[in-house]
């Protein structure tokens, strides 16, 4: 038996606009009730009590002339037809009441009395105006309540219609921000005067942290390019200077870090180069299989690569060079062998058999320099990877395999090609 299948409602139902919207019509319908019961309530009692009491001084008269035996009016008399059995079982019980009822098609308001051998003297008036001053009243309530309801909500949905689309603005600001636009700005007009409502106090805040957000990574990328151009000096003296030592294992240490702190500077160079995003790529058709053999031979250290569909790619070659570069070394210096790229169709994915990612970094991306619990970092490399891949317009995410090891997934645009 297959499980009861979940029932979700529309989308636009959760919208803050329809939840308005459904508040002000339920609010509306139940005061338009309560008051539309109070006046036919206030109104039926008026009118039911006037006729009562022109029915039961009409009653009074008939029986000061029944029992003064004078002829009873004709809409007076003993047992007449179409007296309710209720009000003549109270007359016989000596007592009087009032009581409208129907006959023959026609409202009437009757009232009874005691009358001699246990029957019932009643008299009856007519009722049919003021029954259709009710019916007309009712009429007048529901469509009074209708008309209010509407004008209410239209009101209101003009009125929140304004909110949300103020929101919704605010909303695609907040997005566009995240995604790396730190140029947007909400400039909400009401957030200019003195007294804010709250959605001005959001777009004012959110607004205030894109250019605190802005001017901070702006002192960073200046920061970054400023130390990595000054470095440059003194690091070529240092290498020129390494090189003239003699040979032994200092001079190769020395070179080494040399090397190491060389490498340090183009990546930060380059990281400043992506952050300026004036990068211009240089687009043409590469065989993706092709590409994933050379960068493994490139990289000095053992990897297999699977190609299981071949695929030739418009982009920038020496980008995606460094982008594959950059994994496959992360997952040599991280990870433990064996290291394992993939190429099938337009995804590309390099897996080792370590430890796995970090959960921040899986969660949040790559982060400049971070270590955790002690772990090493994963320095530069991955950072410059995912700076390359978003100007080559691919997405690049990291994952950890079931079996275990870190797998890092190169996703490139569409519109590649079969290689033959």
């Amino acid at each position: 038996m297959s499980p009861p299948r979940l029932i979700r409602n529309p989308r636009w139902t959760r919208t803050l606009a329809f939840k308005a919207a459904a508040f002000i019509t339920v609010m509306c319908c139940a005061l338009a009730t309560m008051l539309g019961v109070l006046v036919h309530v206030q109104v039926t009692n008026q009118t039911v009590g006037q006729s009562r009491d022109v029915a039961l001084s009409r009653l009074a008269e008939a029986t000061d002339a029944y029992e003064a035996g004078d002829a009873l009016s004709p809409n007076a008399g003993v047992d007449p037809a179409g007296l309710p059995r209720e009000l003549k079982a109270l007359a016989a019980a000596g007592e009087r009441g009032t009581m409208v009822a129907d006959y023959r098609g026609r409202p009437l308001m009757w009232a009874a009395g005691p009358a001699a051998g246990g029957k019932a003297l009643a008299v009856a008036v007519e009722y049919g105006q003021q029954a259709r001053t009710i019916e007309a009243l009712d009429n007048a309530i529901l469509w009074s309540s209708g008309l209010a309801i509407g004008v209410t909500l239209l009101v209101g949905a003009v009125a929140v219609a304004r909110v949300t689309r103020r929101l919704q603005a605010t909303a695609q600001v907040a997005r566009r921000i995240s995604a790396g636009d730190l140029d947007a700005r909400v400039d909400d007009p009401l957030a200019k005067e003195s007294r804010q409502d709250e959605v001005a106090a959001v777009a004012s805040a959110l607004d205030r942290m894109a250019a605190s957000l802005q001017g901070k990574l702006l002192s960073e990328q200046r920061f970054t390019a400023d130390v990595a151009h000054e470095l440059r000096t003194p690091l070529t003296g240092l290498h020129a200077a390494a090189e003239l030592l003699p040979p032994g294992r200092p001079t190769e240490l020395v070179r080494d870090r040399v090397a190491a702190l060389r490498t340090l500077t183009e990546d930060l160079l380059e990281i400043s180069r992506l952050d300026t995003g004036k990068e211009q790529l240089d687009i043409g058709a590469v065989e993706l299989g092709a590409l994933a053999h050379r960068v493994v031979a490139a990289s000095g250290a053992a990897a297999d690569v699977v190609v299981k569909e071949d695929r030739v790619v418009e982009t920038d070659r020496r980008r995606l060079e460094r982008v594959l570069g950059n994994l496959v070394s992360n997952a040599h210096r991280h990870g433990s062998e064996p290291v394992v790229v993939t190429v099938d169709g337009p995804v590309v994915s390099v897996r080792d058999h370590g430890g796995g990612y970090p959960e921040y970094l899986v969660l949040h991306g790559p982060q400049r320099f971070r270590t955790e619990g002690g772990a090493r970092g994963h320095g530069l490399g991955l950072t410059i990877a995912v700076g390359q891949a978003e100007a080559l317009g691919a997405r690049l995410a990291f994952g950890n395999a079931l079996e275990g090891g870190a797998v890092a997934t190169l996703t490139l645009p569409s519109g590649s090609s079969p290689s033959t």
